[in-house]
Order: C-alpha cells, then structure tokens, then sequence
C-alpha cells in the first residue's frame, strides 16, 4: 500500500509579516491571518481520515497543526519531533532579511545562489566549527523520511506540518534532487505539497542512490488556491519569465487505458470540460505568451484556454510533441505484454532503458524537449502558457532540478493539471517550482 503524506507549511507569522529570518528561533509566533489560513487549510482536509499526525515543535509550526486537526472528525494524535525543526541559521535570527542583505552581502549572495556551500562559522570549545545550514536539514529530512517510512510501511495517510526550509528538505530528499536546487522549491505559508511514497523491501532512496528502493511521487506541490491565491506570487526582484506548464486535457485513449504517443487523438468531452476548467481558472490571468505542442490534443487544450485571451496568437511547437511510443501505441497494456514481455515492467521500473519498438527513448525526449523549453525561455517575457504531454512535461520538470530519464516517474501530471514555473534571475538563473500539478479547479482535484 501507498503511503501518502500531506505536508505544509506553518501560517504566516510575525517574523514573515515583518521580514525577519526566523530559523530555529522561537520567539514569532502566528498572526491572525497565519491563524485564518490554517483554518482553511484545516477545512480543506476535513475529509481524510489520517493516520498520524507530525509537527516540528515550534510554536508556530505546532499551532498551525493544531488548528489543522481541529477541523477533523477523527484526528490523530500530534507528534512532535525534532527533526521537522526548521533550517539553522544561528547568527542571522531574529535580524530583518534586509540587514542581513547589508551587512552580510556576499554571504547573502552565496546563500540564494550557491545554497549547498553556504556555511557559518560557529564558536565552539575546540575554537570554531563551520556550519553548512542547507545540508544540515536535508541530513534532518532524510532522517525523518527513514523513521516515518519505517514506522508506517503498511501504507495510510500522514500530515506533516513544518516550515518553508525543512519542507524543501523534504521534498528535495523524497524525489532525490540535490541540495544545489533548494531554493529553486517554493513553499509559501499554508501552502499544501502531497507525496506518494510505494512499498519497497528495501529502504527508500534517500541516501543519493540510483533511485531504486522505494518509488516516490510528488503528486503535488504548493498548493494555494485554498487560502485565495491560484498561485504563490513571484518571489521579490522577479525579473524574468513565468511559465505556466499545462498538460492537455482528456483523450478516449486516456480514458481507455491506450498508449497514444504520436498518434493524434483528440480530446474527448471529458478533456474539453478539464480544459475549460483550467481556462476559467486562468481566464484573470494576464497571458502575455501562449505556446503548445503542435498535436491536436494540447492545441485545443491551449485554444480553449485562449478564449478568454482575445488577440493572442499561438505558437505551435513540434519538439514539444509527446513521446513517439513506437509500436506500442494505439495497445493495451495487456497487449503490450504478450507481444513484449516484461518490457512493460522495465519502462515503470528503470525507463531510461527502455527504447520503445520502432519508436523513441527518454533520453531523445529529454533532449528535443530541453532544446524546445530553452529556446522558449530566452524568448519570452511576462507570463504565459506552454501546453503539452505527460511525458514532455516529466522531461521539463525534471529537466529544472538536473534529473536524469531515470527520475522519469517522480512527477505527476494529471490531465489539465497547471504547474508554475518561474525565472526570478532570468533565463539564464535557476528555475523556481513555485507549485506542480495544480488541479484544485478540476472536479475530483488532489483531496
């Protein structure tokens, strides 16, 4: 069975509200909104029925959980623990984020550019030890991880509720993106992440291995529309372009079970229903770009969606075409398997060693799709659209955090599902995932 948590972040408190970097210090506490927010977060779960609950246990994180499990009807009980404490960053506590900009200039600069070298000398009875905060907590989230999966490996549902720099431990840890990527992960106050986490005889892959122990999915991350943001807001000083990745709607084939590839199926009414849902949840978006892959099933995703954005043109792209699926497509899995065996379990075990008969492998998608999204990248400005495919959307965002094809299945992507993608630098500085696989606006959605 699939063990599925749910993690999020403490509401706003009074350190965030006045911009002070917060740390393990324990002195901020919620703000009224902080305490609202939680609520809605609260409402939002009433509906599952947990199998434990895990906090840090700094008050603000703790509170938030509190109000959290108030909202249940069955809630379990709350455990602290240490290892969700947030990220430490001792000598920069309590002071404004723009002092510490001030007066620790370069160290500012490495810490946002170069996290994973970042360090802090501390005193110490010997004379002074370096402190490396960034790999400190994902030491803490991989530690967590191990003790959580190991306390329930039969499956359940688990909420975890902790802070912005932990949360991005753990999400970082679960899909085995390295700690050079941790400020490429947002995680805005209240906003919701889920994790799936697949039984496995052996110990998940949270050492830096090959990905083989147990399968991790990041279903969805930082949502918001709960607490009235469709999407988290541009961090400060954004400067660069903001892609909205969206994958087309529903085809008969989907619906089916059918390997579909390059054949070009068109959506069904089901799938022009999700796209027009996605097009009234984006419709008070400005769109200033609008792009899709050149298929069928993606450009009527992206037209329906641009009705509510008169005069702007689209682009079709054929390197965003989804992956050619060879002699595999228009099959069943069932048929798949008797004219293959055991290439079906090879693809959903190690897929970068899978060529498809007649068809592509994850390396040459990785390698049209990166070429494609780059391009787009450093051609545009503002906000927009890119439409595309399960697999090209895999590829791309996986492709932001420097995975390889065998990360192929860490991300989910459901049918007119949204991910928000930012370039706060610029085309040519680190990406931001500020949320994935949004479908809040889909019947069914994530809860």
């Amino acid at each position: 069975m699939v063990t599925r948590v749910i993690l999020v972040r403490h509401g706003k408190s009074t350190y965030n509200l006045e911009r002070r970097i917060q740390g393990r210090l324990d002195k901020s506490i919620l703000t009224e909104p902080g305490r609202a927010t939680a609520r809605l977060v609260g409402e939002t779960l009433s509906g599952i029925d947990f199998d434990a609950a895990y906090c840090s246990p700094l008050q603000r994180a703790k509170e938030t959980a509190e109000i959290i499990l108030s909202h249940l009807t069955n809630p379990p009980s709350l455990q602290p623990t240490d290892k969700l404490m947030e990220i430490d960053l001792p000598l920069w506590e309590g002071m404004l984020r723009q002092e510490v900009i001030d007066r620790f200039p370069e160290a500012y600069q490495k810490w946002h550019d170069r996290p994973h070298t970042f360090s802090m000398k501390l005193p110490s009875d010997s004379g002074e030890i370096e402190h490396f905060p960034v790999l400190a907590v994902f030491d803490s989230a991989r530690d967590f991880w191990q003790e959580l999966l190991a306390r329930h490996n039969s499956g359940g549902t688990i909420l975890v509720v902790a802070h912005n720099g932990i949360n991005r431990a753990l999400i970082a840890t679960a899909a085995e993106i390295a700690p050079d990527y941790y400020q490429s992960i947002q995680q805005s106050n209240c906003g919701i992440s889920v994790l799936n986490f697949a039984p496995s005889p052996v110990s998940p892959p949270l050492q830096g291995g090959d990905g083989r122990g147990g399968a991790v999915q990041l279903e969805s991350l930082n949502l918001t529309s709960h607490v009235g943001e469709i999407f988290p807001k541009p961090r400060d000083g954004h400067r660069g372009p903001r892609l909205l990745l969206v994958r087309h709607g529903e085809t008969d084939w989907n619906r089916a079970g059918k390997f579909q590839g390059q054949i070009d199926v068109p959506l069904n009414d089901n799938g022009r229903e999700q796209a027009q849902k996605a097009a009234e949840f984006l419709k008070d978006v400005k769109l200033d770009f609008a792009i899709s892959s050149s298929m069928l099933r993606p450009k009527e995703t992206a037209e329906i969606i641009l009705k509510y954005h008169e005069g702007l043109q689209l682009e079709l792209r054929d390197g965003l075409r989804e992956i050619s699926h060879g002699l595999w497509e228009g099959k069943f899995e069932s048929e798949i398997e008797g004219l293959y065996p055991g290439l079906l379990q090879e693809w959903k075990t190690n897929p970068e060693t899978v060529q498809m008969p007649e068809g592509e492998n994850l390396q040459q998608v990785w390698d049209r799709a990166i070429a494609d999204w780059q391009e787009i990248v450093k051609s545009v400005s503002g906000t927009g659209i890119v439409v595309a495919h399960d697999a090209i959307n895999k590829a791309l965002l996986c492709h932001l955090f420097g995975l390889e094809p065998q990360h192929f299945w860490k991300f989910k992507q459901g049918n007119g599902a949204v991910s928000v993608i930012d370039y706060p630098q610029g085309p040519d500085g680190l990406p931001v995932l500020q949320a994935m696989n949004v479908t809040t606006h889909l019947s069914g959605g994530v809860f």
